[in-house]
């Protein structure tokens, strides 16, 4: 990636748009963007992602290359958390269940970070398959389990608490507003686009950034609240560890021979973590 490239990846709309949310916090703005806003665009987002991904997957028909990208993806949502509370244990002096949570949220993937990394792998020329929003969907769950099943391993934890847990990560909102769009599209394919072009293609971007704003937002806030938590070894596994699992996604990802685009956004999405 040439400094070009980068300078346009760093002052894109999306970015910018969530440094002026930190920056209104630092500032002690009273900018805020209400709850109920904020839910409505990340299920924006989510129908988006999962419509377009479906029917592009519709028209690649079922491939090596998904497959593959799907196992890879699978795999390393549901290991990574392990070495992530591997380390952090070691490292860091934080309590069981935050060690838990980061290794949950490092485990999983973003929605919003598939979104702009597909935006500029298309500006670059290396699309990815549509049906790289399906890997995204397989990719939430797995870490999210991981993580439970250590935090309350051998029958820890209240039964009726783990399975109101289950229940969210099953049939949660993100979880069926992903999945369930990804079905539409793949059922209703071109046709189906036609008459959502303008709702899932144009008003994106803007959405995104309106996102990002709210999330810019969240972020400081959550940084003024806990940053005594935020010690260096604390800061640099927050650095590290998404390295280290693009590094493994795309060390495997050659190794099954995935086509460029889909290797780069398989790296993209294990380098990633859950906002949610």
């Amino acid at each position: 990636m040439d400094f070009q490239t980068l300078s346009d990846n760093l002052l894109s709309p999306p970015v910018l748009f969530f440094a002026l949310g930190f920056v209104a916090v630092l500032l002690r703005s009273d900018l805020e963007v209400p709850p109920a806003i904020s839910k409505l665009l990340s299920l924006y987002l989510m129908l988006c992602i999962g419509f377009k991904g479906g029917v592009e997957a519709r028209d690649a028909g079922l491939s090596g290359d998904f497959l593959s990208a799907a196992g890879i993806g699978i795999a390393l949502s549901a290991l990574m958390p392990i070495l992530a509370i591997f380390i952090l244990k070691r490292s860091s002096r934080l309590d069981r269940p935050t060690i838990c949570a980061l290794a949950a949220t490092y485990g999983s993937v973003s929605v919003v970070t598939f979104a702009a990394g597909q935006q500029h792998l298309a500006t670059v020329g290396l699309t990815p398959g549509g049906y790289m929003a399906a890997v995204l969907a397989l990719m939430e769950t797995p870490a999210i389990l991981t993580a439970l099943f250590l935090m309350n391993g051998a029958g820890r934890g209240e039964p009726g608490r783990r399975r109101a847990i289950l229940k969210e990560v099953f049939v949660g909102a993100a979880t069926v507003m992903l999945l369930g769009s990804f079905v539409v599209g793949a059922v209703s394919g071109e046709a189906g686009m036609a008459k959502l072009e303008v709702f899932v293609g144009p008003l994106f971007q803007g959405a995104l950034c309106f996102f990002l704003l709210d999330i810019g937002l969240v972020a400081a806030r959550r940084l003024m609240e806990g940053g005594r938590k935020l010690t260096p070894a604390v800061i640099g596994f927050a650095i590290a560890f998404p390295l280290l699992s693009a590094g493994i996604a795309l060390g495997l990802a050659h190794l099954a021979g995935l086509s460029l685009g889909n290797a780069a956004m398989l790296t993209i999405l294990a380098g990633s973590a859950s906002y949610i």
